[in-house]
């Protein structure tokens, strides 16, 4: 085949943990791809027939769902927030733990909430209502891409749903941890039309299963 896989891979805090689960299952990329100087997105890899592009985690998933790339590796965070139809995630690569978390003020958030609905700061607004859904409460959504912690001090929201590793960040911005949403790990991600029509992706799909199993076996 001529056409060129792309392998989409998130910038941040996976991605270090990623690139030997990666280079084990064949996939590699140029040493360009470690300079930290290096501002470009798109990268070649040792194979002639595929390249990485590297960027935020949640458009990692929006870009194998649509197709721009048959693959990627994300946390099961944004899988489970946009829930993309033509996204499939065969194998829990067992790396990039975490959890999603709720937490507010150590004195509480009753100061900030309504009359009848809280609300809350997120970069995961549909992961969030569900949650608050479930216990019959309306979830008023900020949207925040990031400073999550410091939107309870500024009056904006009274309290918070983001991803919590040590929770050293909540506790340096006096918040604590109320309630845990989703247990998360990293996940390879494929094109469910890619899978079936391109045996190359269903061959990597293999590989990192083959991976993740001897993993766990040893």
């Amino acid at each position: 085949m001529n056409d060129c896989l792309t392998f989409a891979v998130p910038k941040g805090r996976i991605l270090d943990e990623a690139l030997p689960v990666m280079a084990r299952a064949g996939v590699v990329p140029e040493d360009g791809f470690h300079d930290k100087a290096n501002r470009s997105l798109t990268f070649a890899t040792t194979r002639e027939d595929m390249r990485l592009i590297r960027v935020r985690a949640f458009d990692v998933a929006t870009f194998v769902a649509h197709g721009a790339a048959q693959l990627g590796i994300v946390g099961s965070d944004v899988i489970e927030e946009f829930d993309y139809a033509d996204l499939y995630a065969p194998v829990d690569l067992d790396i990039g733990h975490c959890h999603l978390a709720v937490a507010e003020p150590k004195e509480g958030a009753a100061s900030v909430d309504g009359a009848s609905h809280l609300r809350v700061a997120t970069k995961y607004p549909n992961l969030t209502r569900r949650h608050f859904e479930r216990q019959g409460i309306q979830a008023e959504c900020v949207k925040l891409n990031g400073a999550m912690e410091i939107a309870p001090a500024l009056g904006l929201a009274g309290r918070i749903v983001d991803l919590v590793s040590s929770g050293t960040t909540l506790r340096e911005n006096g918040l604590v941890e109320t309630s845990r949403i989703l247990d998360i790990s990293a996940r390879l991600i494929v094109n469910r039309a890619a899978l079936k029509t391109d045996p190359r992706v269903a061959a990597l799909v293999e590989a990192f299963r083959t991976d993740a199993a001897r993993r766990e076996a040893a």
